[in-house]
C-alpha cells in the first residue's frame, strides 16, 4: 500500500458541493472547487474603520442567509487578485471556522461579492488539502440560487411595482 493510499484513507470524502455551517448559519451551500487555489465567501458592506479594523457582513441583502450582523476584526490580510479577464482587485482575507459533514475547520476566506455566483461559498484546494478527498461522482447538493435574469426587462413590472423592478434588475 502506498503512502498516498494510507493518507487518503484518513481523509473525509465529500462531493462537488456540500452544505456547510458558518457563523451561526446552517445548510449554507458551498461549491467544492479543486481548480481554485483559495476559498471565498460572499461578504458585503466591507470597510475599514478609524481604528484599522475590518468590518463586514456575511452574504448580501438579497441572500436568504443575510442577517445584517456586522463582523469586526483586526486579524485580516490583504491580497491583490487578478480575474480571468485580467482585472486586478484588492480583497481582504479572514479566518472563519466552518463545519463540513461534522468536521470543523478554520478557513482563510477571501471576502468577495458572490451575488452573481451560483454558490455563496467556494471551497478551494488549500482548504481541502490534507482534510478532504473530493469524489466528483457523488451527486451535487440540491440548491436553487435565486433565478438569474434572462431576456428582456419586464417593463410591465416597472409600471406596476417600481420598487420590485429595482430590486430585481438594479439593486445587488
Amino acid at each position: 500500500m502506498t503512502k498516498d493510499k494510507k493518507q487518503s484513507d484518513n481523509l473525509q470524502v465529500i462531493g462537488p458541493s456540500a452544505y456547510i455551517s458558518v457563523a451561526g448559519h446552517d445548510d449554507v451551500p458551498a461549491k467544492i472547487d479543486t481548480g481554485a487555489e483559495a476559498s471565498a465567501i460572499w461578504a458585503s458592506g466591507i470597510s475599514i474603520n478609524e481604528d484599522g479594523a475590518l468590518t463586514f457582513c456575511l452574504f448580501g441583502e438579497s441572500s436568504p442567509f443575510y442577517d445584517g450582523k456586522v463582523i469586526k476584526t483586526k486579524d485580516y490580510k490583504v491580497i491583490v487578485t487578478r480575474s480571468a479577464m485580467g482585472q486586478e482587485q484588492v480583497r481582504y482575507r479572514v479566518f472563519i471556522p466552518i463545519t463540513i459533514n461534522e468536521h470543523t475547520i478554520r478557513v482563510l476566506f477571501s471576502l468577495a461579492d458572490r451575488s452573481r455566483n451560483n454558490f455563496p461559498v467556494l471551497i478551494g484546494k488549500r482548504t481541502l488539502k490534507g482534510k478532504f478527498v473530493v469524489d466528483v461522482s457523488l451527486p451535487n447538493i440540491k440548491y436553487s440560487p435565486k433565478p438569474k435574469r434572462r431576456g428582456r426587462l419586464d417593463l410591465k413590472l416597472l409600471k406596476e411595482d417600481p420598487q420590485k423592478f429595482h430590486k430585481l434588475y438594479v439593486k445587488k
